[in-house]
């Protein structure tokens, strides 16, 4: 029997947008994303690749058949508003409770329901049904949210395009190119803070730490949200995002190496940019805390 769970909008968000050479949703037992509304009101509006389950007049829920639950990694349910795990009369409840007893992983129920998620996310919704490999394949991906509303980091191809649906004011751009990587619209009206490093083990970006730091949190403080992007999103740009939460947390290098990894599982600094994050690390918080010869860093 499934163990049911709540799931944020933010944490679905960051499901849907995972990649490694090709979108995550590409693979067929990565997510079974569960639309448990009425017929009518999942054929007006659902999250993208959603699958609608149906309902008998006993009570019973049917996946389609193509669906193979007990495969899946990750199945999230939502219905129109539930928030709660003990509310009555949910069909997302019901449904998990009816399907969990056939699979054996968590089951999470989106916190809010669908409409929640579409006033948050509203470029995540859609009226499409059917996805084909190639269209899962080159699905539009968006920056992972690191903090709610104010931090995002990505690498380029998520990030271009992305920033008006986001909002983003400021963007923090490691990489070897410059501004060229954006529109001109786009840099007439945010501000780009450019720091041209190859990612390399010798690259210095221990002594950009401060600048790109204030950069972040004079902007985050004022409520407005920052983008942090690498070429590949993997090793610069979390170095800096590991480096800013350091800073602005006071966590200690492991701290939010476990924070950041529930959003990007991939996300990997190489050698060096860790080493000089455990520089960064005595520097903010007065003491060396992190053995970098120990698990997670391994």
């Amino acid at each position: 029997m499934a163990v049911l769970t709540l799931c944020e909008p933010v944490e679905l968000y960051n499901l849907l947008n995972q990649t490694r050479v090709v979108p995550r949703l590409a693979e067929m037992n990565y997510l079974c994303l569960i639309d448990a509304q009425e017929t009518h009101n999942y054929l007006i509006g659902h999250i993208i690749t959603a699958k609608h389950v149906k309902m008998a007049g006993d009570g019973t829920f049917y996946l389609p058949d193509a669906v193979a639950l007990d495969t899946m990694q990750n199945v999230v349910i939502y219905d129109a508003t539930t928030r709660s795990l003990e509310e009555e009369n949910s069909r997302a409840i019901d449904c998990a409770r009816e399907l969990g007893k056939s699979y054996y992983r968590p089951i999470q129920i989106l916190t809010g329901g669908y409409r929640l998620f579409s006033a948050v996310y509203p470029f995540l919704r859609t009226e499409k049904i059917f996805y084909t490999i190639w269209e899962l394949e080159n699905l539009r991906l968006y920056p992972l949210e690191i903090i709610p509303g104010l931090l995002y980091m990505g690498d380029l191809k998520q990030s271009q395009g992305s920033l008006w649906n986001l909002k983003i004011r400021a963007i923090v751009s490691i990489s070897q190119s410059t501004q060229s990587d954006f529109t001109e619209s786009e840099k007439e009206i945010r501000e780009i803070l450019d720091i041209p490093l190859a990612d390399k083990g010798e690259s210095d970006l221990y002594s950009n730490f401060e600048t790109i730091c204030n950069f972040m949190s004079s902007h985050i403080d004022e409520g407005s949200r920052v983008l942090v992007v690498s070429r590949e999103g993997i090793s610069r740009c979390s170095a800096v995002v590991l480096a800013f939460l350091i800073h602005h947390f006071r966590f200690t290098l492991e701290e939010a190496w476990s924070y950041i990894i529930k959003c990007k599982p991939t996300m990997r600094p190489n050698t060096g940019f860790l080493q000089q994050l455990c520089e960064w690390e005595v520097l903010t918080i007065g003491k060396k805390d992190t053995n970098l010869s120990k698990p997670p860093f391994l």
